[in-house]
């Protein structure tokens, strides 16, 4: 990082712009970080363009944290249970097996189906290991090489209930709040569109607000290909239609962002309160099912003794 300011020190320092010395480092910054400085240079207003940029990244990371907190706990939970289970049918039941085997009567339905499954499981690990292990590489394969599967999956993850929910107003807000950012620093329309595009973090959002910019710089209103994109919300759509018709794009744009953030704060806190009980109810009732299947032969000889 030293090195890599030393350098942009010389760049500015032989006569190129800071915007040209951080497209230099595209790992570091990306075009919408340096087309807003370049308009800050532009304007004579870097550093209230510089604050602008912070604000503007300390909104968006949040968000990001907040999306992958929401979907990372419960997915995170269940590869536990998962991992809890597998361990129990592999090491615990077989020692139950084996005290079974003694009783010469007949086992509960349940009982020799989670033996069944644990006899599986120790024969079979490897394959059961080899399919996940293949899934996983396939679809980080597909997610990376095809464009197609790459769409399939957005798509699939905005139309999945309550997560869906909450990407689609997180894409909707951070839509809004750099569409704000780039007006405050002076960009065109247009070419703030291609930026907020590539921003978009979705590529469902990516292609409509391509199609967009390009229904705008043929003179459509942007609440008109807002609308026709299908993806906003209504609301969304008339604050910016209200934002066209005063002149006021910029301040409209800031107060849809900041409507839409505090709606996915809400549904990620809505969703962490009604996931927390199911997780426990799915965690319960697999290992309960497990313990249940595995002393029903015991209470049953008790029983007849």
């Amino acid at each position: 990082m030293a090195e890599m300011i030393l350098t942009r020190k010389t760049h500015i320092e032989g006569g190129n712009s800071f915007s040209d010395a951080l497209a230099k480092f595209p790992i570091y910054f990306d075009n919408l970080f340096i087309n807003l400085v370049d308009a800050g240079e532009k304007s004579g207003a870097l550093e209230a363009l510089l604050d602008k940029i912070a604000t503007y990244k300390e909104k968006t990371e949040a968000i990001k944290k907040k999306v992958k907190k929401a979907l990372t706990y419960p997915m995170a939970v269940l590869v536990v249970a998962f991992v809890v289970a597998g361990i129990l049918l592999y090491f615990v039941v077989p020692q139950f097996q084996a005290l079974f085997q003694g009783f010469g009567a007949d086992l509960p339905g349940l009982t020799q189906g989670v033996l069944n499954l644990s006899e599986w499981l120790q024969k079979n690990w490897y394959i059961l290991m080899g399919v996940i292990g293949g899934l996983y590489a396939t679809e980080g394969y597909f997610k990376k090489r095809s464009q197609k599967s790459i769409h399939f999956l957005d798509r699939l993850m905005l139309r999945m209930p309550i997560v869906g929910d909450i990407l689609n107003k997180s894409a909707v807000a951070r839509f809004a709040r750099t569409l704000s950012t780039m007006f405050a620093a002076g960009v065109p329309l247009v070419d703030a569109l291609d930026s907020v595009a590539k921003a978009a973090g979705n590529i469902v959002y990516e292609e409509a607000i391509m199609t967009m910019k390009d229904q705008v710089s043929t003179g459509l209103q942007l609440q008109l290909a807002m609308n026709q994109a299908a993806l906003f919300p209504p609301l969304a759509t008339q604050m910016i239609a209200i934002g066209e018709e005063s002149g006021a794009l910029d301040a409209m744009f800031a107060k849809v962002a900041d409507f839409y953030e505090a709606e996915v704060d809400a549904l990620v806190d809505n969703l962490s309160a009604l996931m927390e009980p199911i997780i426990m109810a799915v965690l319960g009732g697999m290992v309960g099912t497990l313990l249940v299947a595995m002393y029903l032969p015991i209470f049953k000889m008790g029983q007849a003794i």
